[in-house]
């Protein structure tokens, strides 16, 4: 009896002291927001603006936290557009950098939704009346950088590689004095980067070699990202986001709950449903803020080339800092919902 009593008490005593330690004892196992900077093309395809949406859900769960977005589509739309959508989501102050590249200037399907206006007002409130009056990206990225603590940074690229070719180029300023390359050496973590193809896709006269969008509008920019980025790149290919296409029904049935939503009226803008639209863009961001949930596969490690006319090609290399996703029928259904249910999700009140 008095064994068990004194079992008792030493199990108590454990107990209690272990009551007493930090929930966690080691600091890096804290799961800390990702900084996460998003560059996009934002107006050429819906994409992007469901990818928006997807990292404001993901910041208001704790997941990451948007730092910055730079543009590469050269529409003075687009900086509005974005703010709006950010203003939508209550992060209106979020820095937004535009490029003056010359590539793609038309305003698009749905970047003029900033501009409508209900009576007196505008639709989607925002304070960025246009690009014009935006910094330029590459001095929005090194501010950006310069704040961050180092090797913290997931830049999420899912438009051109203008804005970080042009930034590995940058000069020491008043923001650091670190050029381009030793700033990104020394803040940023990864990119994950919506372009490329490494498969081949099949069309009506059988599977071709893909040259896609984002590599084939600045060519010369995608090749310094593949050649010179010094930090490890994951690359969504083509076919990943081909695979997983957003179902139309979520467009017409989870967004609802406000009468008019940017990211519904974009989709809608670009091409009315009934039609399933591919998530290339989404699955950089969902792969940059959740990498261990088992959504994609990733490659061995080795390089990325970028051919002159565009093509993409990758060799296995055990010191190489590329990787490119891969996908499952299983991991399908399981991309396809997260997506739908992260773009769709009301903005934190």
């Amino acid at each position: 009896m008095m064994i068990d009593r004194f079992r008792y008490l030493a199990f108590s005593l454990m107990m209690a002291s272990l009551c007493c330690l930090p929930a966690v004892s080691n600091a890096d196992d804290v799961k800390r927001p990702v900084p996460l900077i998003f560059d996009t093309d934002i107006g050429n395809d819906v994409d992007d603006v469901l990818a928006l949406g997807m990292i404001h859900s993901l910041q208001s769960r704790g997941e990451c936290e948007l730092l910055a977005v730079t543009i590469t589509k050269d529409d003075p739309m687009a900086a509005p557009f974005t703010d709006a959508v950010n203003t939508f989501y209550g992060r209106g102050e979020i820095p937004i950098g535009v490029c003056r590249s010359g590539v793609t200037p038309g305003t698009g399907r749905f970047n003029g939704l900033a501009s409508i206006k209900d009576g007196d007002e505008f639709r989607f409130p925002h304070d960025l009346r246009s690009g014009k009056d935006a910094p330029d990206a590459v001095t929005v990225l090194r501010k950006t950088l310069a704040d961050a603590e180092d090797g913290s940074v997931v830049i999420a690229q899912v438009g051109f590689s203008t804005n970080l070719a042009d930034l590995l180029k940058s000069k020491p300023d008043d923001v650091s004095p670190l050029d381009g390359m030793a700033l990104v050496k020394k803040k940023v973590r990864l990119v994950s980067a919506m372009a490329g193809a490494f498969t081949q896709i099949s069309g009506s006269k059988g599977k071709y070699d893909h040259k896609e969008y984002n590599i084939v509008k600045d060519i010369p920019a995608a090749q310094s990202l593949a050649n010179d980025w010094p930090t490890p790149i994951l690359w969504s290919g083509f076919e990943i986001g081909l695979a997983v296409a957003y179902p139309h029904e979520s467009i017409e049935q989870d967004y609802g709950y406000v009468p008019h939503h940017p990211l519904a009226e974009a989709y809608i803008a670009y091409n009315p449903p009934p039609h399933n639209r591919p998530t290339w863009d989404l699955t950089s961001v969902l792969q940059a803020v959740r990498p261990n949930r088992d959504y994609f596969g990733l490659s061995p490690r080795g390089t990325v080339t970028v051919a002159d006319n565009g093509l993409t090609t990758f060799a296995p290399a055990e010191d190489g800092l590329h990787q490119y996703l891969t996908l499952t029928d299983a991991q399908k259904l399981r991309v396809v919902e997260t997506l739908v249910l992260l773009s769709s999700e009301p903005p934190k009140q």
